[in-house]
């Protein structure tokens, strides 16, 4: 018997319409109405993400990539951390460096990108993108961090481990490390190595005793998935963070992520991770072919705050 071909159901473009004053919750629902290009899938992401949120059987883990705490982001990420939004975060070493940076007094300025680098070295300024951070900074944060580490009395930890112990030790309620260090929420870092404290760590151990186990977080993390009901996946950037989550699935009987959102500027055609396709990774069995799953492309630092701001809304969570 000849298959018949399966309709599409057409659904009108509303177009957006602002008048008088919107919160922004009422106009992600105007995109919505739309349903085109990066508006549509910015409403669509607020939609998944709300679910996800709301699904308390639900184990959501943050991909956190990128320069995203000298971007302002921190605070985004400590409120999903302290309202339980989510329960895992897997991120590059740069973000808890400039967590801890800020842990520890110092902070980020706001620069330009058209700035004489040669001049900002020899004024011991470094910048990141429009962003300036003093060199100042990380002398303090070699002295502050190797206090930590000697205070840690377990001498051989996972990464996971360490970085809870280091968020322990912190007196900043707004630091990503010390919210994960409080709620209980495990902060893997895979590639701790690429980044200051793992310098840091490094020199530490040419005189003192402090082994780091990488192999453990992997095992920590999959034995996560492993016991997850359901799980689901927001990717801020990619990079090594999101291949972390992604292949942990693998090696459980889950058959995938069954929600993802990702938020990207990369694109696909280069064949690396960052711009891949969340449906790319259902051929390798990270996302399972009916989950809800939605890419928008675009600056994280101008998407997320709005999801956020209208899941918020939405959750009617007042702070």
């Amino acid at each position: 018997m000849k298959r018949m071909a399966k309709k599409h159901v057409l659904r009108p473009v509303e177009h957006v319409q602002i008048t008088g004053v919107l919160t922004v919750d009422q106009l992600v629902k105007k995109m919505a109405g739309s349903g085109a290009f990066g508006a549509g899938r910015l409403s669509e992401a607020v939609d998944v993400f709300t679910e996800m949120v709301k699904d308390r059987e639900m184990t959501k883990i943050l991909g956190l990539a990128g320069a995203m705490v000298p971007a302002g982001m921190k605070q985004l990420i400590v409120k999903l951390i302290r309202d339980e939004w989510i329960n895992v975060v897997v991120t590059t070493g740069g973000n808890l460096v400039h967590d801890l940076v800020e842990a520890f007094g110092g902070r980020h300025y706001k620069g330009t990108c058209f700035a004489d680098d040669t001049k900002l070295r020899a004024d011991k300024i470094n910048r990141i993108y429009d962003v300036f951070l003093p060199d100042s900074y990380f002398v303090l944060f070699e002295k502050k961090i190797h206090k930590i580490f000697d205070d840690i009395k377990k001498r051989e930890l996972s990464i996971r481990e360490l970085l809870t112990e280091i968020g322990k030790r912190l007196k900043d309620s707004n630091s990503i490390l010390k919210a994960a260090a409080d709620c209980d929420v495990p902060i893997f870092c895979p590639a701790l190595s690429d980044s200051i404290i793992g310098l840091q760590l490094w020199l530490y151990t040419q005189e003192k005793k402090l082994k780091v186990d990488a192999f453990r977080d992997m095992h920590e993390l999959i034995e996560i998935c492993y016991a997850a009901k359901r799980a689901g996946g927001i990717f801020l950037g990619g990079g090594v963070p999101k291949n972390f989550i992604l292949q942990a699935m693998l090696v459980t009987p889950k058959g995938g992520y069954d929600c993802a959102i990702q938020i990207t500027m990369d694109r696909a055609e280069t064949g690396g991770l960052s711009g891949a396709t969340l449906e790319e990774a259902i051929s390798w069995g990270k996302i399972k072919a009916r989950a809800k799953r939605v890419t928008v492309i675009g600056d994280v630092t101008l998407i997320f705050p709005i999801i956020v701001a209208a899941v918020n809304e939405r959750l009617s969570i007042v702070h």
